[in-house]
Protein backbone atom coordinates (compact mmCIF):
# COMPACT_ATOMS: atom_id res chain seq x y z
CA UNK A 1 0.00 0.00 0.00
CA UNK A 2 1.49 3.31 -1.08
CA UNK A 3 -0.07 5.35 1.79
CA UNK A 4 0.41 8.53 -0.24
CA UNK A 5 -1.87 10.51 2.10
CA UNK A 6 0.03 9.45 5.21
CA UNK A 7 -3.14 8.39 7.02
CA UNK A 8 -2.34 4.70 7.47
CA UNK A 9 -0.56 4.32 10.79
CA UNK A 10 0.14 1.78 13.49
CA UNK A 11 -2.14 1.48 16.51
CA UNK A 12 0.71 2.75 18.69
CA UNK A 13 0.95 5.90 16.55
CA UNK A 14 -2.80 6.41 16.77
CA UNK A 15 -2.69 6.16 20.56
CA UNK A 16 -0.49 9.27 20.73
CA UNK A 17 -3.71 11.27 20.44
CA UNK A 18 -5.38 9.51 23.39
CA UNK A 19 -4.28 11.21 26.60
CA UNK A 20 -5.40 11.55 30.21
CA UNK A 21 -8.59 13.57 30.58
CA UNK A 22 -9.57 13.56 26.92
CA UNK A 23 -13.07 13.05 25.55
CA UNK A 24 -13.51 10.01 23.32
CA UNK A 25 -16.46 9.00 21.17
CA UNK A 26 -16.71 5.24 20.80
CA UNK A 27 -19.07 4.02 18.11
CA UNK A 28 -21.01 0.78 18.19
CA UNK A 29 -23.89 -0.75 20.13
CA UNK A 30 -23.31 -3.66 22.49
CA UNK A 31 -19.89 -4.13 20.92
CA UNK A 32 -21.24 -4.31 17.36
CA UNK A 33 -19.47 -1.57 15.41
CA UNK A 34 -16.89 -0.94 18.16
CA UNK A 35 -13.18 -1.41 17.52
CA UNK A 36 -11.71 -4.22 19.61
CA UNK A 37 -8.08 -3.33 18.91
CA UNK A 38 -8.37 0.39 19.62
CA UNK A 39 -10.30 -0.16 22.84
CA UNK A 40 -7.69 -2.69 23.96
CA UNK A 41 -4.96 -0.18 23.10
CA UNK A 42 -6.64 2.47 25.28
CA UNK A 43 -6.67 0.01 28.18
CA UNK A 44 -3.05 -1.01 27.65
CA UNK A 45 -1.94 2.63 27.53
CA UNK A 46 -3.54 3.17 30.93
CA UNK A 47 -4.94 6.63 30.27
CA UNK A 48 -7.36 7.83 32.94
CA UNK A 49 -10.05 10.42 33.71
CA UNK A 50 -11.63 9.90 30.31
CA UNK A 51 -15.02 11.18 29.23
CA UNK A 52 -16.64 8.58 26.98
CA UNK A 53 -19.51 9.30 24.61
CA UNK A 54 -21.23 6.13 23.44
CA UNK A 55 -24.78 5.09 22.64
CA UNK A 56 -24.48 2.49 25.43
CA UNK A 57 -21.89 1.21 27.86
CA UNK A 58 -21.40 -1.92 25.79
CA UNK A 59 -22.25 -5.44 26.86
CA UNK A 60 -20.33 -7.30 29.57
CA UNK A 61 -16.69 -7.40 28.42
CA UNK A 62 -17.67 -5.93 25.04
CA UNK A 63 -17.17 -2.42 23.68
CA UNK A 64 -16.76 0.51 26.11
CA UNK A 65 -17.46 -1.78 29.10
CA UNK A 66 -13.78 -2.77 29.02
CA UNK A 67 -12.69 0.83 29.67
CA UNK A 68 -15.41 1.53 32.24
CA UNK A 69 -14.71 -1.66 34.20
CA UNK A 70 -11.01 -0.79 34.23
CA UNK A 71 -11.88 2.50 36.00
CA UNK A 72 -10.34 4.67 33.31
CA UNK A 73 -13.55 6.61 32.71
CA UNK A 74 -14.67 9.46 34.98
CA UNK A 75 -17.77 10.42 32.97
CA UNK A 76 -20.01 8.54 30.55
CA UNK A 77 -22.46 10.28 28.21
CA UNK A 78 -24.84 7.60 26.99
CA UNK A 79 -28.42 6.46 26.54
CA UNK A 80 -28.38 3.43 28.83
CA UNK A 81 -26.14 1.19 30.91
CA UNK A 82 -28.54 -1.68 31.58
CA UNK A 83 -26.41 -4.37 29.96
CA UNK A 84 -23.22 -3.64 31.87
CA UNK A 85 -22.71 -4.59 35.50
CA UNK A 86 -19.56 -2.51 35.94
CA UNK A 87 -21.17 0.77 34.87
CA UNK A 88 -24.10 0.31 37.23
CA UNK A 89 -21.91 -0.61 40.18
CA UNK A 90 -19.50 2.29 39.68
CA UNK A 91 -22.39 4.72 39.17
CA UNK A 92 -24.14 3.61 42.36
CA UNK A 93 -20.85 3.83 44.26
CA UNK A 94 -20.35 7.42 43.11
CA UNK A 95 -17.21 6.53 41.17
CA UNK A 96 -18.64 7.22 37.71
CA UNK A 97 -20.57 10.25 36.53
CA UNK A 98 -23.22 9.44 33.95
CA UNK A 99 -25.14 11.88 31.76
CA UNK A 100 -28.14 10.09 30.29
CA UNK A 101 -29.57 11.18 26.97
CA UNK A 102 -32.35 9.45 24.96
CA UNK A 103 -30.85 7.55 22.02
CA UNK A 104 -32.34 9.71 19.29
CA UNK A 105 -31.39 12.87 21.17
CA UNK A 106 -27.87 11.58 21.72
CA UNK A 107 -27.46 10.84 18.02
CA UNK A 108 -28.73 14.31 17.11
CA UNK A 109 -26.42 15.96 19.65
CA UNK A 110 -23.48 14.22 17.99
CA UNK A 111 -24.73 15.19 14.54
CA UNK A 112 -25.10 18.78 15.70
CA UNK A 113 -21.52 18.76 16.94
CA UNK A 114 -20.34 17.48 13.58
CA UNK A 115 -22.14 20.07 11.47
CA UNK A 116 -21.54 23.09 13.70
CA UNK A 117 -25.02 23.64 15.14
CA UNK A 118 -25.26 25.44 18.47
CA UNK A 119 -28.08 23.16 19.59
CA UNK A 120 -31.58 21.99 18.72
CA UNK A 121 -35.04 21.85 20.25
CA UNK A 122 -36.92 18.69 21.22
CA UNK A 123 -39.89 17.83 23.42
CA UNK A 124 -38.38 14.44 24.29
CA UNK A 125 -37.77 14.36 28.04
CA UNK A 126 -40.19 17.11 29.05
CA UNK A 127 -41.57 16.27 32.47
CA UNK A 128 -38.82 13.72 33.25
CA UNK A 129 -35.36 13.78 34.83
CA UNK A 130 -33.98 14.45 31.35
CA UNK A 131 -35.07 18.09 31.61
CA UNK A 132 -33.09 18.80 34.78
CA UNK A 133 -30.74 21.79 34.42
CA UNK A 134 -31.67 22.28 30.77
CA UNK A 135 -32.89 25.48 29.19
CA UNK A 136 -36.49 25.49 28.02
CA UNK A 137 -37.72 27.36 24.96
CA UNK A 138 -41.34 28.06 24.02
CA UNK A 139 -42.18 27.94 20.32
CA UNK A 140 -45.80 28.35 19.20
CA UNK A 141 -47.01 27.91 22.78
CA UNK A 142 -45.25 24.55 23.06
CA UNK A 143 -42.33 23.96 25.40
CA UNK A 144 -39.09 22.38 24.21
CA UNK A 145 -35.73 21.48 25.70
CA UNK A 146 -32.62 23.04 24.23
CA UNK A 147 -30.17 20.20 23.67
CA UNK A 148 -26.53 21.13 23.20
CA UNK A 149 -24.10 19.58 20.69
CA UNK A 150 -21.45 17.00 21.54
CA UNK A 151 -17.91 16.92 20.24
CA UNK A 152 -14.86 14.91 21.24
CA UNK A 153 -11.10 15.11 21.13
CA UNK A 154 -10.96 11.68 19.50
CA UNK A 155 -13.50 9.44 17.75
CA UNK A 156 -12.83 5.69 17.65
CA UNK A 157 -14.81 4.12 14.84
CA UNK A 158 -14.94 0.82 13.00
CA UNK A 159 -15.27 0.37 9.24
CA UNK A 160 -15.59 -2.72 7.11
CA UNK A 161 -13.42 -1.19 4.41
CA UNK A 162 -11.33 1.96 3.96
CA UNK A 163 -9.27 3.21 1.08
CA UNK A 164 -5.97 4.95 1.71
CA UNK A 165 -7.64 8.40 1.79
CA UNK A 166 -10.14 7.25 4.42
CA UNK A 167 -13.32 6.84 2.40
CA UNK A 168 -15.32 4.35 4.45
CA UNK A 169 -17.81 1.54 3.98
CA UNK A 170 -19.55 -0.03 6.98
CA UNK A 171 -21.07 -3.45 7.55
CA UNK A 172 -24.86 -3.38 7.81
CA UNK A 173 -26.12 -2.39 11.29
CA UNK A 174 -22.54 -2.06 12.55
CA UNK A 175 -22.71 1.35 10.86
CA UNK A 176 -24.65 2.72 13.86
CA UNK A 177 -23.36 6.12 14.95
CA UNK A 178 -19.99 5.64 13.25
CA UNK A 179 -20.70 8.17 10.46
CA UNK A 180 -21.96 10.81 12.93
CA UNK A 181 -19.02 10.40 15.30
CA UNK A 182 -16.51 10.53 12.45
CA UNK A 183 -17.55 14.15 11.83
CA UNK A 184 -17.74 15.26 15.46
CA UNK A 185 -14.17 14.85 16.71
CA UNK A 186 -10.91 16.73 16.37
CA UNK A 187 -9.14 13.48 15.47
CA UNK A 188 -10.99 10.56 13.88
CA UNK A 189 -9.26 7.19 14.14
CA UNK A 190 -10.66 4.38 12.00
CA UNK A 191 -10.10 0.69 12.59
CA UNK A 192 -10.62 -0.79 9.12
CA UNK A 193 -10.95 -4.52 8.62
CA UNK A 194 -9.72 -4.04 5.06
CA UNK A 195 -7.64 -1.24 3.55
CA UNK A 196 -7.58 -0.85 -0.24
CA UNK A 197 -5.95 1.56 -2.71
CA UNK A 198 -7.76 4.75 -3.69
CA UNK A 199 -10.26 4.05 -6.44
CA UNK A 200 -11.19 0.52 -5.38
CA UNK A 201 -14.33 1.64 -3.53
CA UNK A 202 -17.28 2.63 -5.69
CA UNK A 203 -18.09 6.27 -4.79
CA UNK A 204 -21.75 5.26 -4.52
CA UNK A 205 -20.83 2.93 -1.65
CA UNK A 206 -18.95 5.51 0.41
CA UNK A 207 -20.76 6.45 3.64
CA UNK A 208 -18.08 8.56 5.31
CA UNK A 209 -15.85 10.66 3.02
CA UNK A 210 -12.15 10.54 3.74
CA UNK A 211 -12.10 14.25 4.49
CA UNK A 212 -13.41 13.38 7.97
CA UNK A 213 -10.76 10.71 8.64
CA UNK A 214 -7.35 11.48 10.12
CA UNK A 215 -5.87 8.07 10.93
CA UNK A 216 -6.49 4.56 9.58
CA UNK A 217 -5.29 1.43 11.35
CA UNK A 218 -5.77 -2.19 10.44
CA UNK A 219 -7.14 -4.04 13.44
CA UNK A 220 -7.19 -7.81 13.34
CA UNK A 221 -8.82 -8.56 16.70
CA UNK A 222 -12.50 -9.06 17.46
CA UNK A 223 -14.79 -9.62 20.42
CA UNK A 224 -15.39 -13.07 21.84
CA UNK A 225 -19.16 -13.41 21.76
CA UNK A 226 -21.13 -15.43 24.29
CA UNK A 227 -22.12 -18.03 21.69
CA UNK A 228 -18.57 -18.68 20.54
Amino acid sequence: MENKFGKIKTIAEAMEYVTDGCTIMIAGFGGIGSSYDLIQAIIEKGVKDLTLISIDAGDPDLGPDHIVANRQCKKLITSHIGATKAAGELYNAGELEIEFSPQGTLAERIRAGGVGLAGFLTDIGIGTVVEEEKQKVVVGEKEYLLETPLRADVAIILAQKADEFGNLVYSKTARGLNPLMARAANITIVDAKEIVPLGEIDPEDVITPGAYVDIIVHGEGDWKWSWQ
